[in-house]
């Protein structure tokens, strides 16, 4: 089979993780862009909000520089912080506490469910303190977090939503879309997830005076936007009410994402026709459980993730990640658990015994996964997985 360009170039991978999808359409976008006068907080910037907020039936979206900021301002505007907990999952990237601990609150790991690598509702609800302000559900892989039981939960508890959907653009649950549950709900557009703008992230949610804050921190803390600011008055004439940051959307990447966004639920069902394709090839060896097809319309496919039983595969994971790149394929872990960080020891809470989330760990790969994936590489895959088992 011919090599496929490796983003590492190596010359030996046949098969890479990821491959972006940017076509000449999102090319031609990002051109354009450049040859305008304005370059960032323009034009550009306001379609792709508005665009975003209706594709996600939001009433409001604002563009920011990736989903860490994201996570980030969401904690800051509802004003979280010293002394505060706010519960994550474990099986999680490190962005998500990473976010908390720099407003100065601290993560409480809990376990997550073994079928849905999501956030445990009753391992949530057992780390509840008087200090716990918020929760952030994390839609895993692009499958929905139980919102229902969430939701109610949290408002048992007087506690905030944050919800990570960096993984889920085109996930919903029971017909909505995630990130529309709770105060907040953010987006990554790194160039691995079904939407890219290179780095971006995405807020949105439903409070105006929560969205204005967020736009007031995301600039500096200026409380007059740019356009606001040359289109009445003087251009210098504002005020700082608290000290804010550069998190801003640049009009390139904001060009990007208007670009890929109309080109998102065809992408999105490349990906849901891979999985199911990966879920018929693997589905009838055993010692591999493949991902459930439930409701896998409602599913981005973010990740194709497998779980490999050692005793009945004959060999472990990650002899099986060694063996499939010496073949030219090449797979990873989503994601090394947070309690096993020293970060996270230190500096988080740690009350669960993780008794899902280090299973899990022992246990699954994610295959190459991308829209343009075509089925023979999806066969070498497969095929190769059988030839190891079979050694």
């Amino acid at each position: 089979m011919k090599n496929k360009k490796d983003s590492f170039d190596n010359p030996k991978i046949k098969v890479p993780l990821f491959i972006p999808s940017l076509s000449s359409i999102d090319k031609k976008a990002v051109h354009d862009a450049l040859n305008k006068n304005m370059l960032t907080d323009g034009p550009q910037l306001a379609n792709f909000e508005n665009k975003f907020a209706n594709y996600v039936n939001s009433k409001y979206s604002v563009g920011v520089s990736n989903a860490t900021s994201a996570l980030f301002l969401s904690l800051k505007s509802l004003g979280i912080g010293k002394n505060d907990e706010v519960i994550v999952p474990d099986l999680t990237f490190v962005a998500t506490a990473n976010a908390v601990l720099q407003t100065g609150a601290t993560p409480v790991i809990v376990d997550v469910e073994k079928d849905t690598m999501n956030i445990d509702v009753k391992s949530i609800e057992s780390n509840i303190s008087k200090k716990t302000k918020a929760i952030i559900p994390v839609h895993f892989a692009g499958q929905a977090c139980n919102m229902t039981k969430i939701m109610s939960l949290a408002k048992s508890k007087k506690l905030f939503i944050v919800e990570d959907c960096a993984h889920a653009i085109g996930t919903k649950f029971k017909n909505k879309h995630v990130g529309t549950f709770g105060e907040f709900g953010c987006f990554s557009f790194y160039p691995t997830k079904n939407l890219t703008t290179i780095e971006g992230g995405m807020i949105i949610g439903k409070n105006n005076k929560l969205i204005d804050r967020v736009k007031i921190l995301r600039n500096h803390g200026l409380t007059r936007s740019l356009k606001d600011r040359y289109e009445k008055g003087y251009p210098w004439n504002y005020d700082i009410t608290e000290p804010g940051y550069n998190f801003r959307l640049d009009e390139i990447r904001s060009s990007l994402g208007l670009s890929q966004l109309k080109q998102l639920k065809h992408m999105n069902k490349k990906r849901r026709l891979a999985y199911k394709y990966y879920n018929e090839l693997l589905g009838n060896i055993d010692g591999i459980t493949t991902p459930n097809e439930k409701n896998i319309a409602n599913n981005s496919c973010h990740l194709y993730i497998i779980r490999i039983q050692k005793n009945k595969f004959h060999i472990s994971r990650n002899k099986l990640f060694e063996k499939l790149l010496s073949n030219g394929i090449r797979t990873t872990v989503h994601y090394k658990p947070l309690h096993k960080f020293l970060i996270y020891k230190k500096q988080g809470i740690i009350k669960d015994d993780m008794k899902n989330s280090n299973e899990l760990y022992e246990q699954i790969i994610s295959l190459p996964l991308y829209p343009d994936i075509k089925k023979h590489e999806q066969d070498f895959v497969v095929k190769t997985i059988r030839k190891i088992k079979n050694e």
